[in-house]
């Protein structure tokens, strides 16, 4: 429904109050007509408006752009659209608009036609803007310093790996070479002193060729784990010969070879069930000898070392029990790597640290696992299991 022309508001009201300010001005920016709009904007009386000229009413770089673009286009195009500029307030402070132009022609000669918006929320919008991309920019520069630097990183920590990886093979290739020529001055020194005993010898004699006898049955058996240690490590890994064996029989005569090398400890053997076993008897044995080396080490003095061979319906199992200090728990994975024990020249009797990497290393090679038990009271328990043949 169309409203009455009465009702409606008139046209100078609608040119003095417009939602956006409108000037009149000569080519020269004389400005001829100006609406209160604009004059409220920038807080001037229209009687402080009218005779000015335009360009008196803008910051240094709005001068500029009138002298050096405004007048230019509008003369060659007629029409000019969303110029920011900022116009100075009567309380000196800027405020930035957009303006819209038109040259018209009329018979008193040619006006220019302003339309004035404020751009207070466009220059936020724009700052905002301008911000929001500098720091996209920023972290995307970020991200790719950071992408670089982890790249480059990578790369160094892939060097440092072959690096060392090539370190580590050469160092395991030359203990087994080192480990295999010792056995040649080995048994020399070995041959030499069964020649002495036969020989009359006094008891102090005797007692030094029993520390030389035992001296180098200990230098033999780190030597085969050495010898095992470069073919786990570097060769085809540990071999074994499995045959059919009396499990009970193999370990009851490795238990009794141990007591004459630990004649300090007592060493129970406990057999239980009975049945084929097929495993490589003399690895059995170097695993035997490892773990009871191990109980006698880190076992309590004078207490006894229970081993124990034993047949279940799917597997086979044999374990070696000692009372003593508990394996802290954050230390159990990390038994079986090697040369986790340090060599203590005090003590004799420590191991090089490979003792539980080779046994891992046997039992896998007849399919079986090794597993630890320990607590406090009750001691510490490693049970190798592999399983047991179908006949």
């Amino acid at each position: 429904m169309l409203l009455e022309q009465e009702s409606l508001p008139a046209i100078d009201d609608l040119y003095e109050h417009a939602a956006c300010g409108l000037l009149v001005t000569l080519p020269n920016g004389t400005i001829e007509r100006a609406n209160l709009t604009f004059c409220r904007w920038l807080g001037l009386e229209r009687e402080a408006v009218i005779g000015r000229r335009f360009q008196d009413l803008l910051n240094l770089a709005g001068k500029v752009f009138l002298q050096t673009h405004w007048a230019p286009l509008l003369q060659t195009q007629g029409s000019i659209a969303e110029v920011k500029v900022e116009l100075i307030h009567a309380d000196g402070r800027s405020v930035p608009m957009m303006l819209n132009a038109i040259r018209r022609e009329y018979p008193s000669g040619f006006l220019h036609e302003v339309a004035v918006f404020l751009a207070e929320e466009r220059n936020k919008y724009e700052r905002e803007l301008l911000a929001a991309r500098k720091l996209a920019e920023e972290l995307l520069q970020h991200q790719m310093t950071v992408q670089s630097e982890l790249t480059s990183a990578r790369n160094r920590l892939r060097l440092a790996h072959a690096e060392a990886e090539i370190r580590a093979i050469f160092a395991e290739q030359m203990i087994g070479i080192v480990s295999h020529d010792l056995r040649n001055p080995l048994a020399a020194i070995k041959m030499a002193a069964g020649l002495l005993e036969r020989t009359q010898l006094e008891s102090r004699q005797e007692r030094i060729l029993g520390h030389i006898h035992h001296s180098t049955d200990r230098a033999e058996r780190m030597i085969v784990d050495l010898l095992d240690f470069t073919h786990a490590r570097v060769g085809s890994g540990i071999t074994v010969v499995p045959q059919l064996i009396d499990l009970h029989a193999v370990v009851a005569r490795g238990v009794e070879e141990l007591r004459q090398v630990f004649p300090h400890r007592v060493l129970v053997h406990r057999s239980e069930g009975h049945g084929a076993c097929s495993a490589d008897p003399d690895r059995l044995l170097q695993v035997l000898g490892n773990l009871v080396s191990n109980a006698v080490n880190y076992g309590e003095d004078g207490s006894d070392i229970l081993i124990t061979s034993s047949f279940e319906t799917y597997l086979i199992k044999l374990s070696v029990h000692n009372i003593g200090e508990p394996i802290p728990l954050e230390k159990v994975d990390d038994l079986y790597e090697p040369v986790v024990h340090v060599v203590s020249d005090s003590d004799e009797t420590r191991t090089v640290g490979l003792g539980l990497f080779i046994v891992r290393e046997i039992v896998r090679a007849h399919l079986g696992e090794v597993t630890v038990s320990s607590s406090t009271g009750v001691g510490t328990t490693f049970t190798v299991a592999f399983p047991r043949p179908v006949v």
